[in-house]
């Protein structure tokens, strides 16, 4: 069997059926009563992860390497940690429109690595030998999984926001552990009854009338019960892929300064990949700190997920592509 020829199969394959699942879920999303379409994404994503761990796996055979070490192959690998975390998350949400924001997101990945990379980039090499040792595979691929996870927590975050734009929830089951939601409206929150004011009227024998008259105030705008559970769905989901990408962050994190102290003599340089990893720690430590302490709800802590986002995409592949320094190997720069 031709590896290579397979790797060039499956990675155009996983773009293809991704691109195809991105679309049933868009189109599930938009035709909510066909009751197939669910089903028919949960199992593109399935196959599409097992495309991509198989192309992972024949790349490993042909190289000899654990297929971590140029920007094709983390690509790849990103894109089955999210198809993994997608299934998770959709597993315990029990919800469908996880895909409409996970999907693309793959898809993506997947095209830019099998479309727009040139051949050079995409073949195998030799290692570097900084990257001969075992802790490639220790610490690359949690960093990795953890970018993955982090990023499926943080789209769902951003999902979150677009569903309740302009609008005050407060939310309850994320962070403390009840059930339900409220809606901040302006009753609430002026502590108005909706019958209160009461108006004579004068007939036409000289008797009067006494009424309840509504009180006048400005339109409200308020959310459908379906969007209200939608976002209380995503509000958890996120929080709790989050809170799972973290740790992983962390032991990431640390794995990196032990094998940095095997390899350059030192646990940490302010290289920087180091630095925004560091960053990147801390915007989801206060993620979590805010929820956890704090008892944040709904928009702000996916405001301050939705920053996570943009970060993870500069400390795995923004700072490889704007600057040098030891993790430059491999890529653009």
């Amino acid at each position: 069997m031709n590896l290579i020829s397979l790797q060039n199969q499956l990675d155009n394959l996983s773009f293809g059926i991704l691109l195809l699942t991105m679309l049933i879920y868009w189109v599930g999303a938009a035709f909510p009563n066909i009751p197939f379409l669910p089903n028919l994404g949960t199992t593109g994503m399935a196959v599409a992860n097992l495309c991509m761990a198989t192309l992972l796996s024949a790349r490993w055979i042909e190289a000899g390497y654990f297929p971590l070490s140029n920007l094709y192959e983390s690509l790849f690998f990103l894109a089955w940690g999210i198809t993994t975390m997608h299934l998770f998350a959709e597993s315990i949400s029990r919800s469908a429109l996880v895909g409409v924001v996970t999907a693309p997101v793959a898809m993506a990945i997947t095209a830019f690595a099998a479309l727009k990379l040139p051949d050079d980039m995409q073949a195998s090499a030799p290692l570097v030998p900084a990257l001969k040792s075992n802790w490639l595979m220790m610490h690359v691929s949690v960093m990795m999984l953890s970018y993955a996870t982090l990023m499926v927590g943080s789209v769902l975050a951003i999902a979150f926001l677009f569903v309740t734009r302009g609008q005050e929830i407060e939310l309850r089951g994320s962070s403390f552990g009840g059930s339900g939601y409220r809606l901040t409206s302006s009753l609430a929150t002026q502590n108005i009854s909706p019958l209160t004011a009461v108006e004579p009227i004068t007939s036409s024998n000289g008797g009067t009338t006494a009424v309840l008259a509504l009180p006048t105030m400005a339109a409200t705008a308020t959310l459908t019960p379906q969007r209200l559970s939608l976002a209380d769905t995503l509000d958890n989901i996120s929080y709790r892929i989050i809170g799972l990408g973290f740790p992983l962050l962390t032991i990431g994190i640390i794995a990196g300064g032990v094998w940095a102290n095997e390899a350059w003599g030192s646990y940490w340089s302010w290289d920087p990949k180091e630095t925004w990893a560091l960053i990147l720690w801390l915007v989801f430590a206060a993620y979590l700190h805010s929820r956890i302490t704090k008892g944040w709800q709904g928009r702000k802590p996916a405001i301050l997920a939705s920053v996570g986002f943009v970060v993870v995409w500069i400390c795995y592949l923004g700072v490889n592509l704007l600057g040098k320094g030891l993790h430059s190997y491999g890529w653009f720069l």
